[in-house]
């Protein structure tokens, strides 16, 4: 679970480098955490960034689902925050193409839990459930996507988190990066393999010709 959140940390271009992975709970309801190190302090957000901020929420539950063929009750914050992010893009901040610059959603009182009120229709608030299902879904395949790119790294952070508990960012890096050599000399290996195969092929259809 924390390893698909690391990986899409990782991978994802506007995130955030990890710092900390562990899969110790914390007695807050989670098993574990993925930190990141944030390096900016930007006062707004971006589409893309919030696009890949609901990508990186739901690797956890994408992990399991690729690993284990099934799932828990562990991705339950995951996807009440990558919930609330998919909701606020379409009916406050205008980032849907179906309603537009349309403003559907307001914040009751920003100082007492930022409870939020829709100002629509009944009609238009069931559409813009089926838009946040249809957006959780299409991030959702886009991070099982990269996991499965990336099986290799996801089974290894998997393992060398398991021993130790917790693992630095640089000890992420150091494990995604070593994998990705290896990928890379098997890559080389098998084409240096089909380069030969094709050559002993190609000398034998010269050898039959000139029989």
């Amino acid at each position: 679970h924390e390893s698909g959140h690391a990986i899409l940390f990782h991978v994802l271009p506007d995130m955030d480098p990890v710092y900390t992975i562990s899969i110790i709970p914390t007695g807050m309801g989670a098993a574990g955490y993925t930190m990141p190190l944030p390096e900016n302090d930007d006062m707004f957000n971006t589409k893309g960034k919030m696009l890949q901020d609901i990508t990186t929420l739901l690797g956890g539950r994408v992990a399991e689902e690729i690993i284990f063929g099934d799932i828990t009750t562990g991705a339950s914050n995951d996807m009440e925050k990558a919930t609330k992010i998919a909701r606020s893009m379409i009916a406050q901040y205008g980032m849907s193409e179906k309603f537009g610059l349309m403003s559907l959603e307001q914040v009751e009182n920003p100082y007492l839990g930022n409870r939020t009120t829709l100002n629509c229709s009944d009609k238009t608030a069931t559409e813009i459930e089926e838009e946040v299902k249809i957006l959780l879904k299409e991030k959702y395949e886009e991070a099982k996507k990269l996991l499965r790119n990336n099986r290799a790294k996801l089974d290894k952070i998997a393992k060398f988190l398991y021993e130790k508990e917790t693992i630095t960012g640089k000890e992420f890096m150091d494990i995604f990066e070593q994998c990705e050599r290896e990928e890379a000399e098997k890559a080389e290996a098998s084409k240096t393999q089909n380069t030969e195969n094709n050559a002993n092929a190609e000398n034998l259809d010269t050898q039959n010709t000139e029989a």
